[in-house]
């Protein structure tokens, strides 16, 4: 792991996993790096796993012997305090013998004159000896003990020593060295995470359930644009007929049912491909290609524009219908639109559009027919297309705006509860929001990324 960064030249290849929001798994920041190769071009080929942090086993190593070290001075405290006792005792008991040998002389003077006694004196003297004599082997008992006691202090006094000099070898000055070292490391892989390009779609697995909600159609999203504190979602239920849009402050209140705002649009929306991106609402207005870009912060409509020759109301929806023929979503890259036209043959198109305006930047002609995808999503300027909206899903074609060209894929998505009416990939959380016959879930995706150095052309 000490040399992870150091062989970054000149480029490394990381399969980066992907994670779900805190809700759902409660991850905790880690990093794990796995076997390492060369490809045919010397390149160097690493795996880094993203799993919750844990604590090095020589930590918890270290912790254990020290909890060890307290019990046992709270063990020789005892011992000492229970010494004290037993050398009080002990002293008694010498005292008591010491009586007891001058009870005896006096028995002995009296049994040689017993004649000169009275009776009675006699029978006192003799009941104190006997109730003296049951002390004579409580106090061979009680100097066994203080011998055992005193070896058991020597053994605790060893036994300290010897822990004394383990935590030093590996306590305290070896647990910050090796802490250090964990920070360092963790450090280099957020620089090498910061020149990470964008990644390929390797692998879906999920989904989660959030929440069971709603009509069998709809959609819900968190803004891939907002800061890490600001984790509000947007519910919008039902493909048409609706303005009402409702705002959680958090995954938690949306899981509770705890709204935070409603906004009522301007115009009804169209399918359910709508998308939020930093701070403002992008969605088809109903019966029209016209696009509105709507504002949540002053519940005004900021720009609005027609997609030239789109589809609308059914002519190119998605395999499940819906109105879902034009696709508002966005990635790493930016704001993308996807429909399909006459003009190609009703295949998807694939257009990035300007935030601000809503201008077509770039247009893309594919050969995929819109009516034949079940949903599709955009990773890193690459659109992937699931070829059903019903069981037996899977993403089966992904076209590149980078090099203009398209491969079939075979990457299976569990379609749990079979109907799937809206499928976006949020950049922020590198996850898939979905909604599946009511049910709001989330889809882990798993990317290949290339890292390069600061020195790779």
């Amino acid at each position: 792991m000490r040399a992870l960064c150091s062989i970054l030249d000149p480029v490394l290849l990381l399969i980066l996993f992907g994670y779900y929001p805190s809700m759902t798994v409660g991850p905790k920041e880690g990093w794990q790096v796995y076997s390492s190769a060369q490809d045919a071009d010397g390149r160097c080929i690493c795996t880094v796993v993203a799993p919750e942090q844990n604590l090095c086993s020589r930590d918890a190593k270290s912790r254990q012997l020290r909890q060890l070290l307290e019990k046992v001075q709270n063990m020789s405290q005892s011992i000492e305090v229970l010494n004290l006792r037993t050398q009080r005792d002990f002293q008694y008991v010498i005292k008591m013998e010491s009586q007891m040998k001058g009870l005896r002389s006096k028995f002995r003077q009296i049994e040689a004159d017993r004649k000169t006694k009275m009776t009675r004196n006699f029978q006192e003297l003799k009941d104190k000896m006997d109730a003296l004599q049951p002390l004579i082997p409580v106090l061979e008992q009680y100097k066994m003990d203080a011998k055992l006691i005193s070896q058991f202090k020597d053994e605790i006094r060893n036994l300290s020593v010897a822990l004394i000099g383990i935590q030093e070898e590996i306590g305290a000055y070896d647990y910050e060295e090796l802490h250090q070292r964990v920070l360092s490391l963790e450090s280099r892989l957020r620089n090498c995470m910061s020149k990470l390009t964008c990644g390929k779609l390797m692998k879906i697995t999920g989904p989660v359930t959030v929440k069971t909600s709603g009509t069998r159609f709809g959609a819900w999203m968190t803004d891939p644009q907002a800061s890490l504190e600001n984790n509000r979602v947007w519910y919008m239920d039902s493909y048409t007929n609706n303005k009402i849009v409702r705002e959680f402050k958090s995954m938690d209140d949306f899981v509770s049912g705890v709204e935070s705002r409603t906004y009522n649009l301007p115009f009804k929306w169209a399918g359910t491909n709508h998308v939020v991106y930093n701070g403002s609402l992008y969605y088809n207005k109903y019966q029209s290609n016209i696009i509105v870009k709507y504002s949540f912060e002053t519940g005004r409509i900021l720009a609005q524009r027609a997609l030239e020759y789109a589809g609308f109301h059914n002519v190119y929806p998605y395999t499940w219908g819906g109105f879902s023929d034009i696709d508002l979503m966005a990635d790493e890259l930016g704001l993308w639109a996807v429909y399909a036209t006459n003009q190609n043959a009703g295949n998807i198109v694939i257009s990035q559009l300007d935030p601000q305006t809503l201008e077509v930047l770039k247009t893309w002609y594919t050969e995929y027919s819109k009516r034949n995808a079940g949903e599709s999503f955009m990773i890193c300027g690459t659109l992937y297309i699931t070829n059903s909206h019903l069981t037996g899903a899977k993403v089966y074609y992904a076209y590149s705006t980078k090099t203009s060209t398209y491969e079939y894929t075979d990457i299976p998505i569990h379609n749990q509860y079979f109907h799937m009416s809206m499928l976006d990939y949020n950049a922020r959380d590198r996850s898939l929001y979905a909604w599946n016959n009511g049910h709001q879930v989330l889809f882990n995706v798993t990317l290949f990324h290339i890292i390069k150095t600061d020195d790779d052309s």
